[in-house]
């Protein structure tokens, strides 16, 4: 791609591409050293693991993609990127012949099974094979194809083809857990806030808590998520998009320059407090490969194979695909503004993905559904709240735009709502004690281990001055928390035994123990703090 943006006259394009290929390189260089240790210290799995994945070919990441119109968009983005030379069956032939030699697998002893020796046989001799494929490409025709992505115009595309690195999936290789394992934990920084003014920082994570035979529940709730779950994604088609909201580059140069303009006027009187909690806001929702990937850890609804049909791992896939525009609009619209250092809020960015997330939930779906009903809520009146300061700044689309996200996270927050629900029905004792050790743990809130590479307090001051702004305070805690104790009926809650009893009193004891933090957080005195997403200017925190 960077050679074809030089050869069309747009280097700095030829740059962008080029500088993403050299991290892949390095990636695919770490990568390649764990197979050769592999092949070192396990040669027979190893090299049974290489045949397997060319038995069933490399399938391309993107290969499930679908715009809602073309059913065979990735066959033809395939034949376009045949035709335009950047990736073909001669590039995978190659790519597997430089695997071989770096990995000497021709050359590979100490193979102890016939199975190994048939592996390492079948792989060697694999690119003569696929050097076929090249003749067969070039006497295959071509036709126009319409894509959407480009305003429905034609291009060029093969009546039929297929390279080996395109094909469906092949069904998964079984999975292993080891249950009740602690580790060490290990931060990236100091940083530990909570959606709570304090906390104690967590010495080890405890993994796989829930004990084997719940897995059970959940395997026999999977109709019941079915029937009342899964009907409350929305539809791809009536969705809003991020554009939707956003100056059209579609328009022209001049209509495109006007709208942002538009845009920049719009946020001059919103102050510089305003925007640190909107990329904070920003920051949060585009984690998102770290959440779904905490989702994933869950016994029990993870999504085993990347496409699962398992009813909960299909609404972690539609939630997560939801979620993905709320950072993209954010984040797009703070870039148009012109009112914070993106540089410095895509390190953070990094740093904080990079970090992952560390909020005791230990592979347990009793206490992700609830943490996630919390944050919901939370989120959704962070995102309210900052719609109601962008109307009083003068900004209404910004205020629609958070108005926007907070719709989607409501609706969020109905869904985990309503599996607390179900599981306070099926099985109340391990429901109860789950909310209360959330409560006891308090919610951290998923962008605690935040750093921007300068501030190792970042989190603590972002905290501090939506206290300040009122966006999310303590008061929205205890708020959240009556909130779910009416909603889940837990003063009432019958039929709890021992230590879930002692867990009821806990909980709906808490609130009162809560709202003591607000008079508290009212005296802190304001300290002016400089934060990088601002161009280090200094606001009160």
């Amino acid at each position: 791609m960077a050679r074809l943006a030089i050869e069309g006259g747009d280097p700095v394009l030829a740059r962008i591409c080029g500088t993403i290929a050299a991290d892949e390189k390095r990636h695919e260089n770490a990568y390649t050293r764990i197979i050769e240790k592999l092949l070192e210290v396990d040669p027979n799995t190893t090299m049974i693991a290489i045949a397997y994945m060319m038995r069933k070919r490399i399938t391309m990441p993107l290969h499930l993609m679908y715009d809602g119109q073309n059913l065979n968009i990735f066959k033809h983005f395939s034949a376009i990127t045949q035709k335009q030379g950047v990736y073909t069956s001669r590039d995978y032939t190659e790519i597997l012949e430089f695997f071989i030699t770096r990995w000497e697998l021709e050359k590979l002893e100490g193979l102890t099974t016939a199975e190994a020796r048939r592996a390492q046989d079948f792989v060697c001799r694999l690119p003569r094979k696929i050097r076929k494929f090249e003749n067969r490409e070039k006497i295959l025709e071509s036709h126009p194809v319409k894509f959407s992505w480009i305003f429905n115009k034609q291009t060029i595309s093969f009546s039929q083809f297929n390279i080996p690195s395109i094909v469906g999936a092949s069904p998964p290789p079984s999975t292993t857990i080891h249950r009740h394992k602690t580790t060490l934990s290990r931060r990236l920084s100091p940083v530990l806030a909570v959606a709570s003014p304090t906390t104690s920082p967590s010495r080890h994570q405890v993994t796989h808590s829930m004990p084997p035979e719940k897995l059970e529940i959940f395997k026999s709730l999977e109709p019941w998520v079915s029937e009342n779950v899964l009907p409350l994604r929305k539809p791809v088609e009536k969705c809003w998009q991020p554009i939707e909201f956003l100056p059209d580059p579609s328009q022209g140069p001049e209509q495109f320059e006007q709208e942002v303009r538009a845009l920049r006027q719009r946020v001059l009187e919103l102050s510089d407090e305003y925007f640190v909690m909107l990329v904070g806001n920003m920051l949060t929702e585009d984690a998102l490969p770290t959440y779904q990937t905490l989702f994933n850890t869950f016994d029990g609804v993870r999504d085993e194979t990347g496409s699962s049909p398992c009813p909960w791992a299909i609404w972690t896939r539609a939630w997560s695909a939801e979620e993905n525009r709320h950072g993209d609009l954010l984040r797009t619209y703070l870039y148009l503004s012109g009112r914070v250092d993106m540089l410095m809020v895509e390190k953070t960015l990094q740093y904080s993905i990079g970090a992952g997330i560390d909020i005791g939930l230990e592979n347990n779906p009793y206490l992700g559904y609830v943490y996630a009903s919390f944050q919901e809520r939370a989120t959704c009146s962070s995102h309210g709240n900052m719609a109601r300061l962008a109307i009083k700044g003068g900004d209404p689309m910004l205020a629609r735009i958070c108005g926007t996200i907070a719709a989607d996270e409501k609706r969020h927050e109905h869904v985990y709502t309503r599996i607390v629900e179900k599981l306070l029905e099926v099985d109340p004792n391990a429901t109860m004690l789950a909310i209360a050790h959330m409560m006891k743990k308090k919610i951290i809130m998923p962008m605690h281990l935040i750093y921007d590479g300068q501030d190792p307090n970042i989190f603590e001051h972002f905290s501090a001055i939506g206290e300040r702004q009122g966006i999310y305070t303590s008061r929205h805690y205890a708020e959240i928390l009556e909130f779910f104790i009416t909603r889940w009926k837990l003063e009432k809650l019958e039929g709890l035994i021992g230590e879930a009893r002692r867990a009821q009193d806990y909980v709906c004891g808490l609130p009162p123990r809560v709202r003591k933090l607000e008079s508290r957080a009212k005296k802190i005195e304001p300290r002016q703090v400089k934060f990088s997403w601002i161009f280090n200017k200094q606001v009160s925190a």
